[in-house]
């Protein structure tokens, strides 16, 4: 299987990198492809622009799914974007590795979406492909997440609410939405407070669950 990792946090020695080190030994062991978008160490651009349309097709009035789906069916879409795009046509699997900031993924991460995910390529709106039909159908999704609150912040009862439902928006309303399917999400807790035999069982937690769903 093909995986692409779409990490995002900007430390290189954080414990989100030591997960996504350990994903990419864990996956090549298995025998399985791994390609890595380390968003920050590539000063990924996270803003959605003008720039990302270098040959609009229409220049006296803006529409962003007309260009996205003309600049998608011509190639002449951004650089970056058209390089993202070749990866997740590769991959089988997107596994998205990022720390929970305000409950919700970072900026950076969000910018990759609203860039690669372009109309044309994900889903066809005009003709209905979208969540079975969607034209990312066939592939699968994963959220690994961070965050360092305490799990009981984050239950159905607790302040924060269930933490699925905060991230429902990536799982249903992109992944789902563009036809992928859906593996469940991992999460660590309290990530900001462990001693170092936490984290080498949270890392050994992480690894066991990657084994036994893929």
């Amino acid at each position: 299987m093909n995986v692409l990792i779409i990490y995002a946090h900007p430390y290189p020695a954080s414990f989100n990198a030591a997960m996504k080190d350990r994903a990419v030994d864990v996956l090549a062991q298995g025998g399985h492809e791994v390609k890595v978008s380390d968003l920050y160490a590539m000063k990924f651009k996270a803003t959605l622009d003008l720039d990302d349309f270098p040959d609009p097709c229409n220049r006296s009035f803006f529409s962003l799914p007309n260009e996205m789906m003309a600049g998608y069916a011509r190639g002449k879409l951004a650089p970056d974007v058209l390089a993202e795009i070749a990866k997740v046509k590769w991959a089988h699997l997107l596994l998205f590795q990022f720390p929970i900031w305000w409950s919700s993924a970072p900026a950076m991460l969000k910018g990759w979406i609203d860039r690669v995910f372009v109309q044309g390529f994900v889903v066809d709106l005009p003709n209905g492909r979208v969540y079975a039909d969607g034209l990312l159908a066939g592939k699968k999704a994963m959220i690994s997440a961070t965050m360092g609150s305490a799990t009981e912040l984050y239950t159905e009862d607790g302040p924060h609410g269930d933490l699925n439902l905060h991230l429902k928006n990536l799982w249903h309303g992109t992944f789902e939405f563009c036809g992928m399917e859906v593996v469940p999400s991992f999460y660590v807790f309290n990530a900001g407070e462990m001693e170092e035999f936490q984290v080498e069982a949270e890392l050994d937690r992480w690894e066991e669950y990657l084994r036994s769903v893929l």
